[in-house]
């Protein structure tokens, strides 16, 4: 086990997010949606670890998120929060407000065209189900996505050699001022799970197209992708999804086992010994172990290897 230490643990340790600031003013209380001050988040995340939300907004419509944004002091951080894989929220929480989008926003509905319309907080293997339902094809690797839509359009998530860039026609976005736009694909300059979407937009909506398919395939092919993730990862366990994005020509699971990090462990928590690009928490892991842990992975790495691993977990808040 190694130990921690205080240069590896501090908050802006080479490749991670940068700290958010800002602070909250007026924050409006007039919604119909739910509004919880010092919100614990801990419990609305994968890993279990992290502080509690200034605010937690979980709006009750589309117009209430939008008149709510508003009416918001401008300047005020906001984060959308989906399931919350892939993600750490640090031990000193999230300023500003966290806006979970709940089951006013989860719906799935086919069009024309093998076009199937979804809520930003619509899970992936709902939308997948939904589109062999309909017997559309292509959709099956969000089976494997375990997010929301409005996290997978964001960041291109994408699972078994196709990504949501493949598949989007369009997202509604509500800003972070509380104007809603509609931005094609084309326009989120998509690249490895990046796309151009500022901080604090909202992804409320999407639309993806497929191609015409039996839903039987369609079916057998998700039923696949279950087996092989449960096959491979520690989906059993509280954890984030993949850590680290793979580089260049290469798996980043690969460079974490040659750099002898399979089992390795800080605090709470451990690099999986059965898919070392994943971190998970014993039980009793801060979300500092978790993210120190990471940074030791990285240096690591990099010290056996030359390559630099990018984070592909999101960490926010303070430290």
């Amino acid at each position: 086990m190694i130990q921690p230490d205080d240069q590896m643990r501090c908050d802006h340790a080479p490749g991670s997010d940068e700290g958010q600031q800002g602070s909250v003013g007026h924050v409006p209380q007039d919604t119909r949606g739910d509004l919880t001050k010092k919100a614990p988040l801990a419990k609305l995340v994968w890993f279990k670890s992290g502080g509690a939300a200034d605010w937690l907004f979980e709006p009750a419509d589309m117009e209430d998120l939008t008149s709510f944004l508003s009416a918001l002091e401008p300047g005020t951080p906001v984060m959308a929060l989906g399931l919350g894989s892939n993600l750490i929220i640090r031990d000193g929480g999230v300023p500003g407000v966290v806006v979970r989008l709940g089951k006013p926003f989860s719906s799935t509905e086919v069009k024309r065209d093998c076009v199937i319309e979804c809520g930003g907080g619509a899970p992936g293997i709902l939308v997948a189900s939904a589109a062999r339902d309909a017997g559309i094809a292509g959709l099956e690797f969000l089976r494997g996505i375990p997010g929301t839509v409005g996290g997978f359009v964001r960041m291109n998530g994408g699972a078994y050699g196709r990504e949501v860039a493949d598949i989007l026609v369009d997202c509604d976005v509500v800003m972070p001022d509380g104007n809603c736009v509609t931005l094609p694909v084309g326009d989120l300059d998509y690249s490895y799970r990046h796309s151009r979407l500022p901080e604090g937009a909202i992804v409320v909506a999407a639309r993806f197209k497929g191609d015409p398919g039996d839903p039987e395939e369609i079916g057998a092919e998700m039923d696949r992708i279950a087996d092989e993730r449960e096959n491979s990862q520690p989906l059993r366990t509280k954890t984030g999804g993949s850590t680290f994005k793979n580089p260049e020509g290469g798996k980043a699971w690969q460079l974490v086992d040659k750099a002898g990090c399979r089992g390795l462990e800080l605090g709470g928590a451990q690099v999986s010994e059965k898919h070392t690009n994943f971190l998970i928490n014993h039980g009793d892991a801060t979300s500092s172990d978790i993210e120190g842990l990471g940074e030791e992975v990285r240096r690591r790495v990099a010290e056996a290897t030359g390559v630099n691993l990018e984070w592909e977990i999101k960490r926010v808040g303070r430290p």
